[in-house]
């Protein structure tokens, strides 16, 4: 069994790989087609994983983690764009509302078939069924997945880049979505904590992390739904996402059975709330020979979030209490809730506006 010290840097080891990854292989995706990214990332996830089953040594186990998240670094920004170019502007909240279903249930099932799998056979046969469902999904993917071609664009400098990424209107909803999924994580991470904490067993524990991923799933097609309806609107979107998750947070700073569940079920329905337009926004807007770069760039805020919230919570708590980290996080939330609204409504309906069928 890892110890916990040796997890913690796995697992940081793996989301380092896509914070720096994520935009260089979203900007290859432009270049060379989004499919093949797709295909090689879920490759090369199964032969890093098959790597360590092979060689079963710590030394190992750590290269395998490193090449598992920079494989995921190439497919994931190039799922998103795939998912924009497959699907015409206006319909990109439904679409991103039920990638985000798929992405949330297997956050869900994860680590629960992880654990079930380490204590029936260790490391080695978590990474040899993960082996085989990388080439099984690329397997999949190769005959499911059209082929979309580059476009034509022209060559773009760095102060190019720069300059599109940090318009008025882009940070909005990249911002949105990175604190909505700061939240996400430390509830996933610190609810059960104040679970333990209370003296609940891991069966309560446990029905909270499930009880948030399983809102969040449902609540994200709805909300995609909404958004292309025009019911759920780029201007009030994040902001009501945001603040349930916010109202979440503060429900989390209450004890017991009762607060930890109410904290799961408004931090996983405001998280749903924001994800579709966290996706949808910049998909929208941008150059749609661009669109890897772009989600790349973007998925890149969700990735920080993914692990700024947790270690914020976590700071917090080691210099005062578990409480006060929920409500630091809250705090910062809410105060986030109304930021860049407007700015996330003009950017969706230039998107809108000035998207043309390739």
């Amino acid at each position: 069994m890892v110890e916990s010290g040796r997890l913690g840097g796995l697992l940081a080891l793996y989301d380092g790989a896509e914070v720096i990854l994520k935009p260089v292989f979203g900007t290859l995706a432009d270049r060379v087609g989004a499919r093949p990214v797709l295909l090689g990332g879920l490759l090369a996830f199964a032969a890093a994983s098959a790597l360590y089953v092979a060689a079963d040594s710590p030394g190992w186990l750590w290269a395998a983690r490193l090449g598992q998240g920079a494989a995921a670094s190439a497919f994931s920004p190039s799922a998103s764009a795939l998912v924009a170019r497959l699907n015409p502007a206006t319909g990109h909240g439904r679409a991103f509302g039920r990638y985000g279903f798929h992405k949330s249930v297997g956050y869900t099932l994860g680590p629960l078939l992880g654990g079930v799998l380490v204590r029936a056979g260790g490391l080695r046969l978590l990474f040899a069924v993960l082996a085989v469902l990388g080439v099984a999904v690329a397997a999949w993917a190769a005959l499911a997945v059209p082929a979309v071609p580059p476009l034509p664009k022209a060559r773009q400098t760095v102060l190019d880049l720069a300059r599109r990424l940090a318009a008025p209107a882009f940070p909005a909803p990249t911002s949105a979505s990175a604190a909505a999924t700061a939240a996400l994580s430390a509830g996933v991470g610190f609810l059960p904590v104040s679970g333990r904490a209370a003296g609940l067993g891991t069966v309560a524990t446990g029905a909270a992390v499930s009880l948030l991923a399983a809102c969040a799933a449902v609540v994200q097609p709805r909300a995609g739904r909404a958004l292309d309806a025009g019911r759920l609107t780029a201007r009030h979107g994040p902001a009501a996402g945001l603040s349930v998750t916010a109202v979440g947070l503060a429900c989390a700073m209450l004890p017991g059975l009762t607060g930890i569940l109410t904290a799961a079920a408004l931090i996983g329905a405001g998280t749903g709330l924001v994800t579709p337009l966290g996706f949808a926004a910049p998909a929208s807007s941008a150059p749609r020979q661009r669109l890897g770069q772009t989600m790349g760039a973007a998925e890149l805020g969700r990735e920080l979030g993914d692990a700024g919230g947790p270690l914020l919570v976590a700071t917090v708590a080691s210099a005062a209490t578990l409480t006060c980290g929920f409500a630091v996080l809250g705090i910062l939330v809410g105060t986030g809730a109304g930021a860049g609204a407007g700015a996330v409504a003009a950017f969706v309906r230039r998107g809108v506006s000035t998207a043309r069928p390739e």
